[in-house]
């Protein structure tokens, strides 16, 4: 993977040149001038002697509850604004941003001096990880995914083709049959505030978890449904959209869908100092390791390879040799997290739940989608109303697809016996179970397959001679019938009921 990385970053460089030469050519080569924030470096000097020490004490404690660090800090905090006497006249606002210099500074110095992190874990540490599946009785697939203070309550919920969502854009118009949907509510950070529609934050979360997702899902061909995934974060403390990768594969697997392969994911930091080149990279990072580091790189994937990544810096660049490193850390990580994963479940259930509807896929000859549909589509509208499943019915690649939902197998097999029944095409030689639509003094109409009448000769009744069709078959009455010749002029089909009787011994061969 370095190796592509490699030539993608020589393509990214020919690129830049283009955009500049570009630049000069318009004339947009001036920056423009930062002047910079307010400065005071006495107050700075007088911040920094007094909490440099108690905030670094602060990043030692090494506890794993974020709230111990948050409420140490503000202490600091409280016990300088307390040192300012009554008659000073101190900003305290840009006092406030000294004091946010030195928590981000001393938390980084610890990393890179000490080699330890503000919870007490290794660099390539992992965060404790618990999870469940079938949290959710009545869901179609449900996880609960912890690591750590980061806790995602994860659903999947298998739908028909007509819940399918509609993609209008500029420049595609189409439909999805997978849909991942990230909800980050204020009460997963201790935050009061109102629900309203997702930011980008969110939006942008979920388009990777779903990146991540979508790589494993089962062709087309053997996914008749439309899937849903909604992972709700119930606690935040860094990783929020790996924790949905994580508790969506649970979640997907505890459903039935036959997923390719569990996929895991994992945050990755960089803490790095240019002056003396130290660097740490750090694995599954903290919410603070995420405000204060350079980098948040996250990786997804199976134990097979990658499935999505995305990295967001705070550095000019990036050296292959870190690149690597943080790769190679990932990869460990994300192994480590899929086998705690596979401890709950590492694999697809057999079967579907329960209450989650069934859905089978019949592939159709072109021209047999008329047929299916019927006159105003009221073939495919009678089959609906009387096995109470859906179906729908689409074409493409040259052939029709017939997709049946239904709440239970019963009306499943109706569905799918009266759609097989108008696809077929009737073999001479078969056994039918037919129904009379009508007699006449030669013989019976009978349907034996949907749409499909065939003669049955008074004479092909039984062996014994008729002289009469009356009280010999009733019209509704279901009957065992052979198809014994297509006539190839007119397309017509005759019928045997004699021949699957026993034959009487005075009768001749």
């Amino acid at each position: 993977m370095i190796e592509a990385l490699k030539i993608a970053h020589d393509v990214i460089k020919q690129q830049c040149l283009a955009l500049k030469e570009f630049e000069a050519e318009v004339g947009k080569t001036v920056k423009r001038e930062y002047i910079g924030d307010e400065q005071d470096e006495e107050l700075e000097a007088r911040v920094r002697a007094f909490c440099y020490d108690k905030v670094y004490a602060v990043t030692q404690l090494g506890s794993q509850n974020k709230n111990v660090r948050k409420d140490g800090f503000k202490a600091v905090w409280a016990e300088f604004t307390e040192s300012i006497g009554e008659e000073e006249e101190v900003n305290q606002a840009l006092a406030k941003r000294y004091f946010n210099d030195i928590v981000w500074e001393a938390s980084r110095r610890l990393v890179l001096d000490e080699r330890k992190r503000l919870d007490g874990r290794r660099l390539d540490e992992v965060r404790p990880i618990a999870s469940e599946v079938d949290f959710l009785p009545n869901a179609h697939g449900s996880a609960l995914f912890t690591r750590g203070e980061t806790q995602s309550l994860t659903t999947v919920t298998l739908g028909t083709k007509n819940d399918e969502q509609i993609i209008d854009t500029p420049l595609k118009y189409g439909y999805s049959k997978f849909l991942l949907h990230y909800n980050f509510p204020g009460f997963s950070t201790g935050e009061v505030k109102p629900n309203r529609g997702p930011g980008r934050r969110e939006v942008g979360h979920g388009n990777l978890a779903l990146r991540a997702l979508k790589k494993v899902l089962p062709a087309a061909e053997d996914n008749p449904y439309t899937i849903r995934i909604v992972s709700d974060i119930l606690e935040s403390n860094g990783s929020s959209s790996m924790a949905t990768v994580c508790a969506g594969s649970l979640a997907l697997m505890d459903s039935g869908l036959k997923i390719k392969a569990p996929v895991s994911g994992i945050a990755m930091g960089l803490i790095s100092d240019e002056a003396t080149g130290k660097y740490a990279v750090l694995s599954d990072i903290l919410g603070d390791e995420d405000h204060l580091g350079d980098m948040d790189f996250k990786v997804t994937g199976t134990e097979n390879g990658i499935t999505a990544c995305q990295m967001d810096m705070k550095v000019n660049g990036l050296s292959f040799e870190v690149l690597t490193e943080a790769l190679l850390q990932a990869k460990a990580g994300r192994l480590h997290i899929l086998g705690e994963m596979n401890k709950t479940i590492k694999e697809s259930r057999e079967e579907l739940k329960p209450h989650t509807p069934r859905a089978v896929v019949i592939k159709i000859d072109r021209e047999m989608i008329g047929a299916v549909i019927g006159p105003g589509g009221k073939v495919v509208q009678d089959i609906q109303k009387e096995s109470g499943a859906t179906v729908s019915i689409e074409e493409k690649d040259g052939a029709g697809f017939v997709s049946i939902f239904s709440a239970d197998k019963t009306s499943m097999d109706k569905a799918v016996t009266r759609i097989k029944g108008i696809i077929m095409v009737p073999e001479v030689g078969e056994v039918y179970a037919g129904k009379v639509k009508s007699i006449m003094p030669f013989g019976a109409f009978v349907e034996f397959l949907p749409g499909k009448d065939g003669l049955l000769h008074i004479s092909e009744i039984k062996w014994e001679r008729l002289e009469t069709m009356d009280g010999v078959l009733e019209v509704g009455e279901e009957v065992q019938v052979k198809l014994v010749e297509v006539d190839k002029k007119t397309g017509k089909y005759r019928l045997s009921r004699k021949v699957l009787l026993p034959k009487p011994e005075n009768k001749n061969a």
